[in-house]
């Protein structure tokens, strides 16, 4: 008797072993099949679900997983971005310090101190006030006059160059 019960239990080693194989199978399965569905559409994954339902219930709860782990990503996503919002600015202290304009410069803002934020500020006031701007590239700014002093004697300069040069005037 002795040995008809061992060899049943050889027999359900042998059965016990696909299983295992079976379920270390599907895992691999489905993380190939996990892949696509990030990508794909939302209809993706119902097709996916019932494609697996007639299958064993192993392979079913391994997308379950899949899914389960994706939305916490979502989900940290959209939390960390309110958190940007909420961080304020501080101007920086260098522009923000008076500095005192050159005599051809103060002909055109003013004599008294002000930061170098202002100051471009005041230059564009002037520009847009004497239309000073070219008409068919707004990029470039005709100097008259006074302007020409600042821009060290240029008939008419970019509005990128115009900060590096209005720079040289002040101190």
């Amino acid at each position: 008797m002795a040995t008809k019960k061992a060899k049943p239990a050889k027999k359900a080693t042998k059965k016990a072993a696909p299983k295992k194989a079976a379920k270390k199978a599907a895992p691999k399965k489905a993380a190939k099949k996990a892949a696509p569905k990030k990508a794909a559409k939302k209809a993706a994954p119902k097709k996916a679900a019932k494609k697996a339902a007639p299958k064993k219930a192993a392979k079913k709860a391994a997308p379950k997983k899949a899914a389960k782990k994706a939305a916490p990503k979502k989900a940290a996503k959209k939390a960390a971005a309110p958190k940007k919002a909420k961080v304020k600015r501080t101007p920086n202290a260098a522009f923000m310090k008076a500095m005192t304009p050159s005599s051809s410069l103060a002909a055109v803002i003013g004599a008294g101190a002000v930061p170098r934020t202002e100051v471009v500020k005041k230059i564009w006031g002037y520009i847009k006030k004497n239309n000073l701007q070219d008409k068919k590239n707004r990029r470039m700014i005709n100097a008259d006059d006074k302007l020409k002093v600042v821009f060290g004697g240029r008939g008419q300069v970019s509005m990128f160059e115009m900060t590096k040069l209005v720079n040289k005037h002040l101190s």
